[in-house]
């Protein structure tokens, strides 16, 4: 389909569809060679069918290991301004589709295309990395939600970066990371609201649904997100008032 959008990064012309079978490999040897990952929740994830996985973020890691802790293949949406280079050949050939973050509807055609070939989408709604506690996200994956029609998928990546760690930080091999999947969750535009109205809607469920999984996820596995005065003094009093076994969903 012709394209009217600017030139895309790395002259990149849509996502590679056998990059996958040897991306997923590559994030196995991250994930339980170089490091020790314990993945949680695999059965949540469905066996067939279109699904939206969508991670909060916490360092440069967090897409390969979700990729290589996944029980399905995926292709992942990366910021534009990783496809350079030796790593943007290799990102572009493992079948992950650049986004440009401040605002790119040609990505997310792509996404939605490869989901209605009943493919996996990764995304990493925060945008960018930060305390990795989802207390926002971008209106792209409700867009991805909603059009779709797949279910989203939350997962909780922690270890990545802990305490004290620069956020550009790579950690040493060996380090324990988690990675714990959800219960999928589906979005439907609301009957009788305006458009923006529904995706903004769509748009905090999924926050909410990645926080609170998030929060449960730190509270069942003891590997917490990076402190931040703010976060560090009102973590136990959050994990207190939310109580086990609901769901923010």
């Amino acid at each position: 389909m012709p394209r009217t959008e600017p030139a895309r990064a790395g002259g990149f012309t849509g996502p590679v569809r056998w990059g996958p079978r040897w991306g997923r490999p590559v994030g196995k040897v991250l994930d339980h060679l170089v490091y020790r990952t314990r993945i949680h929740g695999r059965e949540h994830v469905p066996a067939a069918g279109p699904v939206i996985f969508a991670a909060n973020h916490l360092s440069y890691l967090d897409g390969p290991v979700m990729v290589g802790a996944a029980p399905r293949r995926m292709h992942v949406l990366v910021k534009q301004e990783m496809f350079t280079g030796f790593l943007g050949k290799v990102l572009q050939y493992s079948g992950q589709i650049p986004v440009d973050r401040s605002g790119d509807r040609a990505a997310l055609t792509d996404a939605k295309a490869l989901l209605e070939e009943g493919r996996c989408i990764g995304i990493l709604p925060e945008g960018t990395r930060g305390a990795g506690d989802a207390a926002g996200v971008s209106s792209g994956v409700a867009w991805l939600a909603l059009n779709s029609g797949a279910p989203v998928v939350p997962v909780a990546v922690l270890g990545t970066r802990i305490s004290g760690e620069h956020r550009d930080a790579i950690p040493r091999p060996g380090r324990v990371f988690h990675v714990a999947f959800g219960a999928p969750q589906v979005y439907r535009r609301l009957p009788a609201a305006s458009g923006r109205v529904s995706m903004d809607t769509a748009a905090e469920a999924i926050r909410r649904q990645l926080s609170g999984h998030v929060r449960r996820s730190e509270a069942f596995t003891g590997q917490r997100l990076p402190a931040t005065p703010t976060r560090d003094n009102t973590l136990s009093k959050r994990l207190a008032a939310y109580p086990e076994g609901t769901d923010d969903e």
